[in-house]
């Protein structure tokens, strides 16, 4: 599945992504070229209603003129917010949970999709369906133990820790077998760093 490459391809270098939340368009942008210059190249703009439009949009045209950056649309959980984020040109769709009707949709329109999961039924199904890699959300409250214990009956699944990451527990996530992780509110420079110096070995 496209899903498939786009993911691995993106996550090769900094298994990274960010997540810029209610921020306005200026900001968004601001953030979007600190992340890059970090050398983040996923970046998530949670889509909220029409509210969100302007800074997606944004961050979108941003994106267009800066090799390797590529912004997708996250909270993409109906066909109405599917299509408007897909409007807007967003690259790629998240979710905080699995609806195979919205994730079938989005990769038929060419946008790579990661689902949310929580529960082994969730990622069993995520899988039936072809995605093998998987948002784990909310990843703080599920733990880097619940990664190692869902790893074992599903060792072809890339989980993305996504909540409540932060410099301070990153480098468990991926120690757990994360194949990546998202910075929301505690994205900072500190916090890239710390995945890469769990990338390099030097913990």
């Amino acid at each position: 599945m496209p899903a498939d490459d786009f993911f691995a391809r993106r996550f090769t270098t900094l298994p990274v992504m960010v997540i810029l939340r209610g921020h306005d368009p200026a900001a968004t942008v601001r953030l979007c070229r600190d992340a890059r210059s970090l050398g983040v190249e996923l970046i998530e703009v949670p889509w909220h209603g029409e509210e969100s439009a302007p800074s997606l949009a944004a961050a979108v045209a941003w994106a267009r003129d800066e090799p390797g950056a590529c912004v997708g649309a996250g909270t993409v959980t109906t066909l109405d917010a599917l299509d408007a984020v897909r409007s807007l040109g967003a690259g790629f769709t998240v979710a905080p949970g699995f609806d195979a009707r919205v994730a079938r949709t989005s990769v038929g329109h060419g946008l790579p999709h990661l689902p949310g999961v929580a529960t082994g039924t969730e990622v069993g199904a995520a899988l039936a369906a072809g995605f093998r890699w998987q948002k784990v959300f909310p990843a703080s409250v599920l733990t880097p133990g619940w990664i190692s214990a869902l790893r074992a009956p599903f060792p072809g699944v890339r989980f993305v820790a996504t909540g409540g990451v932060d410099a301070g527990n990153a480098a468990a996530f991926l120690g757990a077998g994360a194949r990546a992780v998202s910075f929301g509110s505690s994205f900072t420079a500190a916090a890239v760093r710390s995945v890469s110096t769990h990338e390099n070995g030097e913990q």
